[in-house]
């Protein structure tokens, strides 16, 4: 999707206010590299958790014998738990399972958010197909993002999960006791969460429909303020004072109850003199041109389409590893 929509530009947000305009496409790769952070969190959390436990009795070793190394071999370990107390009382690899799994869960849930806001009226970014949506049992107009709210609902399930059997796990003495039984539900559970959820919200996200109008029409002007303070910064102006004059610009616009668009170049003069009349373009191109603005970050990492295509393909080439 994010290779097929890179013309979409919607307004970025910070503090869930319009801040600058970005691409659809980097909204979405926002997602994609968290979620390989998460899938390379599980794969570092294998090796430590595929330590072979068998083979040293109650907490104390065994007594006949036992090639624990051979053993572990034949049954697919890495390793086996070097400490016969540590053997039977750890419980380190379900622990970290379940912070994996809540990391997963709190990203599902962010996104969810986010579409959660997209679809609703206010917003109309994004349209959720209906076999993600449903009605309201009394009002026939609405259509809620009820799989985006249980993703989002189901992510405290597993945090609370996580953070429970650590704290069963933190009040007891080494080696087993009893309390440790508790550590199976939370590992059974969370996983079959994360499995459902990831099927879900895979769903959600291949079947949405994003609004190129409605997101163009949550496009403002004052955007774009911070490019009027990189224009003069490109001029040699410190970035304090040119974030001081691109607010001045825009309390004039206010003052004169004109778009930033209407202002001339000598309008712009009248608050700093190294404005030219470029500043005041509102062409493709121009400093009040959308596509412009998001083109204008060029770096790594950045809104720009050669930046955005460069992290599509870093993530095909991770895909392919």
């Amino acid at each position: 999707r994010a290779e097929s929509e890179m013309d979409l530009i919607l307004p970025g947000y910070t503090h869930l206010q319009r801040a600058q305009p970005v691409r659809w496409s980097h909204w979405l790769l926002c997602y994609a590299w968290q979620f390989k952070r998460d899938i390379e969190r599980l794969e570092a959390i294998h090796k430590r958790v595929n330590m072979m436990p068998l083979g040293v009795g109650a907490l104390s070793g065994h007594p006949f014998g036992i090639d624990r190394q051979a053993l572990a071999k034949d049954l697919k370990f890495d390793e086996i738990i070097q400490n016969s107390l540590d053997a039977v009382g750890d419980r380190d690899f379900i622990i970290e399972y379940l912070f994996a799994s809540s990391m997963i869960m709190v990203h599902f849930s962010r996104m969810s958010e986010d579409l959660i806001l997209y679809s609703s009226t206010e917003f109309g970014f994004v349209k959720l197909a209906d076999a993600y949506s449903t009605g309201s049992s009394l009002m026939p107009q609405k259509k809620n993002p009820d799989a985006l709210e249980l993703l989002r609902g189901k992510s405290g399930r597993t945090i609370g999960q996580a953070v429970g059997l650590i704290t069963t796990v933190k009040g007891t003495p080494s080696t087993y006791n009893k309390d440790l039984q508790e550590d199976k539900e939370p590992l059974f559970d969370a996983a079959d969460t994360l499995k459902a959820c990831s099927q879900i919200a895979n769903g959600v996200l291949s079947t949405l429909t994003p609004n190129k109008d409605k997101m163009l029409a949550a496009l403002d002007l004052p955007m774009l303020a911070t490019d009027l303070s990189d224009y003069l910064v490109r001029k040699g102006i410190p970035f304090r004072e040119a974030h001081h004059v691109a607010g001045s610009v825009v309390k004039l616009a206010e003052d004169r109850g004109c778009k930033l668009d209407q202002l001339s170049g000598d309008d712009l003069r009248t608050v700093h003199p190294d404005f030219g009349d470029d500043a005041a373009s509102s062409g493709t191109g121009g400093m009040w041109d959308y596509e412009a603005a998001v083109e204008r970050r060029q770096t790594d990492g950045g809104t720009s389409r050669a930046a955005v295509s460069k992290q599509i393909d870093l993530l095909k080439a991770w895909l392919q590893q």
